[in-house]
């Protein structure tokens, strides 16, 4: 999950959902309540750790910061070495989780049709948008990590993602890994009210979640499916650039082969927008071979973790 909340287009929640740990995620977080303050402010705090399940809780915390650690510092290395290699493997991870989340629905029905295909093409439509500038205003920043949580507790829907739309992207990755580098007071600062904006959002939407799971479970179930196929479109192997943004000077420049395709690693160019496009048409090396080897064997393990995540 960690590492997914590093990658745009990809989310946490859905690593959860595969590994059948997701109801207690959202169960965890909801326990962080009124009732759990009252009791710490009365001492008790044998039963206010009791209420949130500290194994669970402890052992996924572990988990997650040493997947955004290997993210920012391994997989970004990743993305700009063998790209089609990485999507590969989160394309067959969230394809191959959707019979999982069809399989869970109670009571399924033609009625649910339409709610899917709305959360489809809403997923796909928030891919297709291009990402805005970045601000460095505090209440920006609470506001993005806020917004970009929602991927936690919302299989389909990517946090980093967001916060690439957000234009906070190439703000908070950056500061994330200068403060773990080389600690400053302006990095804290930027890394507070967004961990503030985090807590926020967790706070508002496991319960708001949980509610729908609650009342109309296979609705929620099949939306949240709906934004797993939508967002697919983010994460296909290979995809061409169209606009590239100069980081630096903030200008957007149309991409040319010949003049952009060596410098795409450099960190002043980011890519804006792309294209999908078949292996032979992409203007780098498709790995094609290694591509589908990646595809099958995370597809076969994402049936593995279904299986194991059952016994346990």
């Amino acid at each position: 999950m960690g590492i997914a909340e590093v990658i745009p287009g990809v989310s946490g929640g859905t690593i959860a959902f595969i590994t059948g740990i997701y109801h207690e995620l959202i169960n965890c977080i909801k326990a962080f309540d009124i009732e759990m303050l009252t009791m710490i402010k009365k001492g008790q705090f044998k039963k206010a750790v009791e209420k949130i399940n500290p194994g669970f809780l402890i052992w996924l915390m572990i988990g997650m910061v040493a997947g955004i650690l290997i993210g920012i510092f391994f997989i970004s290395h990743m993305l700009e070495t063998y790209p089609e290699v990485l999507w590969a493997a989160f394309f067959a991870l969230i394809l191959a989780s959707i019979p999982y989340m069809i399989r869970s629905l109670k009571s399924p029905s033609w009625k649910l049709i339409p709610v899917f295909i709305v959360a489809l093409l809403l997923a796909y439509m928030i891919t297709r948008l291009t990402p805005v500038s970045a601000s460095e205003n505090y209440l920006y920043i609470f506001f993005g990590g806020m917004v970009a949580i929602v991927a936690l507790v919302l299989p389909g829907i990517s946090g980093s993602f967001i916060l690439l739309l957000l234009g906070l992207y190439t703000l908070i990755i950056p500061t994330l890994k200068n403060f773990l580098s080389d600690p400053g007071y302006d990095e804290f600062k930027i890394l507070s009210f967004f961990a503030l904006g985090c807590i926020a959002g967790l706070v508002v939407f496991s319960r708001l979640v949980s509610a729908a799971f609650e009342i109309f479970h296979d609705t929620t179930v099949i939306a949240m499916t709906g934004f797993m196929i939508g967002s697919l479109n983010k994460i296909w192997p290979w995809r061409n650039p169209l606009t590239l943004l100069n980081k630096e000077t903030g200008e957007t420049i149309a991409f040319n082969t010949a003049d952009h395709l060596a410098s795409l690693g450099h960190e002043e160019l980011k890519v804006l927008e792309e294209t999908n496009v078949l292996p032979s048409e992409y203007v780098g090396d498709p790995h094609t071979t290694i591509v589908i080897v990646v595809f099958f064997v995370f597809t076969v393990l994402v049936f593995a973790m279904s299986r194991f995540a059952k016994k346990l």
